[in-house]
């Protein structure tokens, strides 16, 4: 998942279509833009500091990871929708794949790939705040034109609606001591749980999809200090009951060489791991 246009920048956009429109006074016209633009440098706030909470992981079996915060922070390269240490996991390729990003159609159906349909398990025992199932799963963005058309096309309309549309599907879910697990791009029809509901950690809660902001079926989790991901900042965390499998990569996913290094309970992009 990536955000590229947050709150503010949908109300600067929405305010010059506004004033384009209606005639306003001109000091109108000229200081709101000016002051939603100004809310562009206002940024969540950093949470490095704050020591990473350890969580179930939200998947079993054997899996891969991608946009880490094992590799980076932040991990998609952004802080908006509370991502800063968000991770994506989805099941290995085949050592025969295709090459991920590639020319020609490149738009699958979902069920092509292994990810889809796996359980989502809580990672903790919560509350369900939010909660949203209705999107469809799209077809895949495998290829150099489908990836512009969804960076270009999807991705401004997406954008335009804010985060239910850049998550998907999804979960937001009250874990207490003022941290919420969001779960993205989840299957339509797969939510097991609504708002109110309570959840107990390893409860299967949804399963993988393709909505939302995503190239194809995955898992995208994080941890965050607020219900709603446009006002909150990213909470780091580990997975305890995973093992990283030394020297098993799938490079399929990397443009860089995979980094050796073991961080236990937390896989850098493109380690393979195995969660009990």
């Amino acid at each position: 998942m990536a955000a590229r246009m947050t709150s503010w920048l949908r109300l600067f956009a929405a305010s010059l279509v506004f004033f384009a429109v209606v005639d306003a006074p001109r000091v109108l016209e000229m200081a709101l833009p000016a002051a939603f633009f100004a809310l562009g440098w206002i940024r969540p706030r950093r949470t490095e500091d704050l020591g990473p909470r350890p969580v179930e992981p939200p998947i079993r079996g054997r899996w891969t990871a991608l946009n880490s915060p094992a590799t980076k922070v932040p991990s998609h390269g952004i802080r908006a929708y509370g991502q800063a240490f968000a991770i994506d996991v989805l099941r290995p390729r085949p050592p025969d794949a295709p090459a991920r990003i590639r020319w020609g159609v490149g738009m699958r159906r979902p069920d092509r790939f292994p990810s889809f349909g796996a359980p989502v398990l809580a990672v903790a025992d919560g509350t369900v705040v939010r909660a949203s199932g209705r999107q469809r799963d799209h077809r895949s963005r495998e290829s150099w034109p489908a990836l512009v058309y969804m960076l270009i096309v999807e991705g401004a309309a997406r954008e335009l609606g804010g985060a239910p549309f850049v998550l998907g599907n999804h979960l937001v879910v009250d874990h207490g001591d003022g941290v919420y697990a969001a779960y993205a791009h989840l299957r339509r029809g797969s939510l097991l749980v609504g708002e109110g509901d309570r959840v107990t950690a390893g409860q299967h809660i949804a399963d993988v999809g393709n909505t939302g902001n995503s190239t194809e079926p995955h898992l995208h989790v994080q941890l965050m200090d607020r219900p709603s991901p446009t006002a909150a900042a990213g909470v780091p965390f580990r997975w305890p009951a995973i093992e990283i499998i030394p020297g098993e990569v799938d490079r399929s996913y990397q443009r860089r060489p995979v980094d050796p290094t073991v961080e236990p309970g937390l896989p850098a992009n493109g380690q393979v791991f195995t969660a009990r």
